[in-house]
């Protein structure tokens, strides 16, 4: 693992409606099969893991990230047609749709428990 921080902080601007900053903290890179472990102030757990052919971007969608306290949530931004997959914090679901109002995104579908991850998964497996 080699972690390079950015000092100080590179800015910069990101939002569509609201323009606010985001501050890119370092670079982070990950020899295969090594994990890095982001933890929120409240606790919730977001694993990245590095294989040989990619990333396990997240944790199990409908397994571990909901012992970890987050929701994953496919998003579209509907200026952009964009999709997003995001991590709520469990109990910050109405702050995060007042960003989604704000921003013009749309929730698609939760991902985080298994009725709607099998209903996903049988409508693709049907095509």
């Amino acid at each position: 693992m080699l972690f390079k921080e950015n000092t100080p902080p590179r800015l910069f601007e990101v939002g569509n409606a609201k323009k606010f900053n985001i501050k890119d903290c370092g670079l982070m890179k990950l020899e295969d099969d090594e994990q890095i472990t982001f933890i929120t102030n409240e606790g919730a757990e977001y694993d990245v893991a590095k294989k040989n052919w990619g990333f396990y971007a997240t944790p199990s969608l409908n397994g571990r990230l909901e012992s970890f306290n987050l929701r994953s949530v496919l998003i579209v931004n509907k200026i952009t047609r964009r999709f997003f997959l995001l991590l709520v914090e469990r109990g910050k679901e109405e702050i995060f749709e007042d960003y989604c109002t704000q921003e013009s995104l749309e929730i698609v579908v939760w991902l985080d428990n298994n009725e709607n991850c099998e209903k996903l998964y049988s409508k693709f497996m049907q095509e």
